[in-house]
């Protein structure tokens, strides 16, 4: 009886393409604040579900995307987004 003493080997899978890095919108355009008001900027970071994007799918930085969130939030209160 003999046994198998080989170690199996894997490839690694790659689906073909190179993922494209996200940067901040606001910070390559040195944006310092963020409006309630500028739906058809805040439009673009909500889901069609009415979810807002996570900072993964949006490539915001972190503070941006704390001033995204809140601005979504105030501009729901006021009825101007869904």
């Amino acid at each position: 009886m003999r046994l198998n003493t080989r170690k199996k080997t894997f490839k690694k899978r790659t689906s073909g393409f190179a993922m494209r890095k996200k940067y901040c919108r606001f910070c390559m355009d040195k944006i310092s604040g963020l409006d309630y008001k500028d739906s058809k900027r805040l439009e673009s970071f909500i889901k069609e579900r009415g979810k807002i994007s996570s900072v993964r799918s949006s490539g915001n930085c972190a503070k941006h995307q704390r001033m995204v969130a809140e601005a979504i939030r105030k501009a729901r209160i006021l009825s101007l987004l869904p």
